[in-house]
């Protein structure tokens, strides 16, 4: 990967154009583009979700990671109140900013080791389940892409996070965004236990029809789209959907604040009354 950073404006129109950018914001960062989309994001404030705290059970995933076929934000979903005591898992994904060569915005994207027993050789954020010791979700999803991917989390600014979103298993997903503050700085290291390749994808694909196919799908009565994006680069191809497409679909949304050039449909799901089925 090319780590480079240029002097740009940002190509998005966000509503924050008056930018004061003091000497401790971003260090190491010279662009004011970065500067415009921090300030924006610092402002973004997701969606209310209808999940109750006090109204939840226990429910572990079988992967140790959350890649998922299906994922979705908690706002979007009719949670089912329940009688039993429900308290899901919570996990973090970090979505890792920087400002490409040709000016766009990146993210950085991991491929699942080939040798792991779930969802092996898929694509998926760099992150993972919460720690006791981790302070918040951001301690969480920086402290995973140490691990995973060798990213020191003093490179990486965190700005905002985005309303947590619910996969398969129910396991409550929340997307960290955060941006690259050196990129020479940063030596992609994969984990070999982990990760056999990191690259990375502009992030504005996912707002796009370019390069996207979807399939409707049924999930517990409800019908939904399931997006693929078919991405090349390097001369290697990988394809991402599921629970990490969903994710970058709605960062992308917040990113560049316009709507998408394709339907969505999320499921209007309720929680099953088996949990353990």
């Amino acid at each position: 990967m090319s780590f480079s950073i240029l002097k740009r404006l940002p190509l998005f129109s966000p509503p924050f154009v008056n930018v004061m950018a003091s000497s401790s914001f971003y260090c190491g960062v010279q662009s004011k583009r970065f500067l415009v989309l921090a300030q924006q994001l610092r402002h973004y404030k997701p969606p209310p979700c209808s999940w109750d705290d006090n109204e939840e059970r226990i429910i572990e995933e079988a992967a140790g990671k959350f890649v998922s076929q299906v994922g979705f934000q908690e706002s979007v979903t009719r949670v089912a109140q329940n009688p039993e005591k429900f308290r899901s898992k919570r996990a973090a994904v970090l979505i890792c900013l920087f400002e490409g060569d040709a000016g766009d915005l990146r993210v950085i994207l991991t491929k699942r080791s080939s040798r792991l027993s779930s969802h092996s050789g898929e694509v998926s954020l760099p992150g993972g389940k919460a720690d006791e010791g981790d302070k918040d979700d951001g301690d969480t999803a920086t402290r995973e892409a140490k691990e995973e991917i060798g990213l020191d989390p003093s490179l990486v600014n965190i700005i905002t996070v985005l309303e947590p979103f619910l996969s398969k298993h129910l396991l409550r997903v929340v997307p960290v965004i955060g941006v690259l503050n050196d990129r020479k700085a940063f030596k992609p290291t994969p984990n070999p236990v982990e990760v056999d390749a990191i690259f990375d994808a502009p992030l504005e694909m996912f707002i796009k029809d370019e390069n996207r196919s979807a399939e409707e799908r049924e999930w517990m009565g409800e019908k939904y789209l399931l997006h693929f994006f078919d991405y090349e680069i390097e001369n290697k191809r990988y394809l991402i959907w599921g629970l990490t497409a969903g994710i970058l679909i709605r960062a992308a949304s917040v990113v560049y604040q316009r709507p998408l050039a394709f339907l969505e449909q999320s499921p209007k799901f309720k929680f099953p009354g088996l949990v353990d089925k």
